[in-house]
């Protein structure tokens, strides 16, 4: 009796037949937009720039004296 493969399986099986290349893309693709070094200055940076948002922002802000 044959093993069952699935349609997706037959087709990523087929894709990469046709495209041996095609997972070195994949890879060259994600170094690119994903695979990078944090840069911890910039990620403090940020932290001390983030501006908390008010509880009900459809409220009015309390008027401060002085």
């Amino acid at each position: 009796m044959a093993e069952y493969e699935s349609d997706l399986t037959r087709f990523l099986r087929e894709l990469k037949q046709k495209k041996p290349d095609l997972e070195r893309k994949q890879r060259e693709a994600r170094e690119i937009w994903w695979d990078k070094s944090l840069d911890l200055d910039e990620q403090a940076r940020f932290a001390k720039a983030h501006v908390p948002m008010q509880g009900y922002v459809y409220g009015t802000k309390p008027k401060l004296s002085g």
